[in-house]
């Protein structure tokens, strides 16, 4: 055994003391951490969670003060970051501009910055005090509002680093957050704060004004808005997605008033001859612009240089742009990607017409006010983009092209190329007259479009169903009335064929507009469906509207014609509801079954499948069968796995894109 030397057992005596000593001591310490936790940790801010941006938390700890002292008093808080040199400029106003917000959002959220839904049981006194109380949570919520947008603006265009040495930092993304959400809240608050009757040019908050300057939406120049609607607020449940484009800006719905003749006392009049009538300001009014837009705001100084203008005497100005148009903003002479939203507005109109509700109503003559087709716009009208014309089937509306609209909006491709109009009508009409009503109507709006605009010509239009039916009709020539007045087997008759009542809709002429048609689940020779007893009981609930019946009497009675002869002698197989006319036995079945689109048009067909079999005397989506839903010469037929809602499937939709991309490629505006 050996001894260690009493010297060397001293010093590791020592050395192990110390180090003993020093462990208990330790301040630092590792341990693993989920990787979702760094990255919230990184990320996330006052937006996302009640708590400052741990980058905003570490600068404010160089004041010694608790963050919910700084989120309770911003302005001292502010002032003390100030004076502290260590902290530098891209930290200071990125720190402000989130404490700023945080205070805003506290008021937003606050009990005074509410309405009271008892307000009206309280005394007159007690309701000023609670209307001055709400005024004055307002006036302050607006105030924070207004510094954290000027003190993000100067963060990303006023630092010595600009954006572009920045791009990938994640501070910069959560201020152009901050930056974009502040003016969204700040266009809501002062429209709560001052309740205007129309959206005013100007924002006024304390000495601060927001001019808003219209140059880059000439549509809007000279209109008086409704509302200006911030999509952040807006979440709908039928949209499968919302497509919209990253960039700067704040992302707006704005809602134009209702037209004169959208409020109109003539809208539940029928109208026998829509084009020779004579409309009171020369337009249709049942062809309607967009009144759901979208819009990106941005907002920065008129004049101001310095960061010390900017921060407090700059008047701003917010520029609104139409996303449609412009991709791009320019922001302290550099361009930068501009925001965009373009499903919210399109959401925003479904909901706000209910026009899935309005289909059923029609149908069953409960709507007078949409007993005439409507052509809707779904964004402002560009003379530079093709028209695609959407027309629905039975007992439905626009809500059933809400999956393909939507993804027409979210690709880039489409959505620069292509312009949505979609179709409402009341499917308990008979087809032929839908379709020349549908006929008449697009007639009119196509002839609005300048003879040079792109848009004049090689339209796609695009039928399901019953819609499908009325979509051929409109893109062929054919002339029944022989054939019409043999069904009918009475020779008093022809003595009427060539009344404008009669000639404009057994003479079918098609709108040379369109170039291409697309048909889906479509039962040309008709549907065994109709015949079913349910749909038979159906049918028989179904009437045709009064107004209807009085239109083509007074029609008559004007050309001295005896109504109730003409009438007695009509076969009533040839004046009977939609769903009567979609059954493979109709008259009209027999009258336009054999009509084929016109030699030149591009169209093709997509079919249901809900059988098993690839037998196509079997195949069947439940409603129509392959053998009604085929039709000879089609550029292509794509049968898909699914019932007779075929339009809303992905794979409908995937072929619906491929044909528009196809559509551009054959018209040399897209390479393939």
């Amino acid at each position: 055994m050996t001894f260690m030397p009493k010297q060397i057992y001293h010093v590791l005596f020592t050395v192990l003391l110390g180090s003993t000593l020093l462990s208990g001591c330790q301040i630092v310490s590792i341990k693993k951490q989920a990787l979702n936790v760094t990255i919230a940790n990184e990320r996330e801010s006052i937006l996302t969670r009640n708590k400052l941006s741990e980058a905003s938390l570490n600068v404010l700890s160089m004041t010694g003060r608790e963050a919910k002292i700084c989120s309770d008093e911003p302005e001292q808080c502010i002032q003390e970051l100030q004076q502290i040199p260590q902290v530098q400029d891209e930290q200071f106003l990125s720190t402000a501009s989130e404490v700023y917000l945080a205070k805003a959002l506290t008021f937003e959220g606050s009990a005074d910055c509410k309405v009271n839904i008892l307000t009206g049981t309280k005394s007159e006194e007690k309701q000023k005090l609670q209307q001055a109380s709400y005024d004055k949570c307002l006036d302050q919520q607006l105030y924070m509002l207004d510094k954290s947008i000027r003190y993000s603006y100067a963060y990303m265009f006023k630092t010595e680093r600009g954006p572009q040495d920045r791009i990938f930092d994640n501070r910069q993304v959560q201020i152009r957050d901050f930056y974009n959400l502040a003016i969204a809240k700040l266009v809501s608050a002062y429209a709560l704060r001052h309740k205007p009757e129309q959206v005013s040019p100007q924002i006024k908050v304390g000495k601060s004004i927001y001019s808003i300057n219209f140059d880059y939406y000439p549509q809007l120049k000279q209109q008086k808005i409704e509302q200006l609607i911030s999509s952040y607020n807006l979440n709908f449940s039928g949209l499968r997605s919302i497509n919209r484009r990253d960039g700067f800006g704040s992302e707006f719905v704005v809602v134009l008033p209702q037209t004169q003749d959208d409020l109109g006392q003539d809208k539940s009049k029928y109208i026998i001859d829509p084009l020779n009538f004579s409309y009171k300001n020369g337009v249709n009014p049942n062809i309607h612009q967009a009144r759901y837009l979208a819009a990106t705001l941005t907002a920065q100084p008129k004049s101001a240089t310095s960061i010390e203008d900017i921060l407090t005497n700059a008047e701003f100005e917010l520029k609104a742009f139409d996303p449609y148009k412009y991709e791009k903003v320019v922001m302290a002479n550099k361009t930068y990607p501009l925001a965009g939203n373009f499903s919210t507005p399109y959401g925003l109109w479904l909901a706000q017409n209910n026009l899935g509700k309005a289909a059923y109503l029609t149908l069953i003559d409960r709507d007078d006010h949409l007993i005439m087709p409507h052509l809707y716009m779904l964004e402002p009208y560009n003379p530079n983009k093709k028209v695609i014309v959407l027309v629905h089937g039975l007992a439905s509306s626009p809500e059933a092209w809400i999956r393909l609209t939507n993804d027409i909006m979210g690709d880039t491709v489409l959505r620069e190329n292509f312009q949505v109009w979609q179709v409402f009508y009341s499917t308990n009409m008979p087809i032929i007259e839908s379709r020349f009503q549908i006929y008449a109507l697009l007639t009119q709006a196509f002839s609005q479009i300048d003879n040079k605009a792109a848009a004049k010509k090689d339209a796609v239009l695009v039928g399901h169903s019953m819609g499908g039916i009325i979509a051929r009709l409109l893109v062929s020539d054919a002339d029944v009335t022989q054939e019409a007045l043999s069904l009918m087997n009475n020779r008093q008759l022809n003595k009427y064929k060539n009344l404008p009542i009669v000639s404009q809709r057994l003479v079918i002429k098609d709108i040379p507009n369109f170039t291409r048609a697309i048909f889906l689940a479509t039962p040309h020779k008709g549907t065994e469906f109709a015949d079913r007893w349910f749909t038979k009981a159906a049918r028989k609930i179904i009437r045709l509207p009064g107004a209807f019946f009085s239109a083509i009497g007074d029609s008559l009675q004007s050309q001295d014609i005896d109504v109730k002869e003409v009438l007695s002698q009509i076969d009533p197989g040839f004046i009977q509801n939609g769903p009567s006319d979609l059954s493979y036995q109709s008259k009209f079945m027999e009258l336009t079954h054999d009509i084929q689109p016109r030699k030149g048009l591009i169209f093709h067909s997509i079919i249901g499948n809900k059988s098993n079999s690839d037998d196509l005397n079997i195949i069947s989506d439940d409603v129509v069968a392959y053998k009604s839903a085929h039709l000879e010469g089609a550029a292509s037929e794509k049968i898909i796995k699914g019932g007779h809602s075929i339009q809303e499937t992905p794979e409908a939709i995937l072929e619906l894109r491929r044909i528009l991309r196809l559509h551009l490629t054959q018209l040399g505006l897209r390479q393939p």
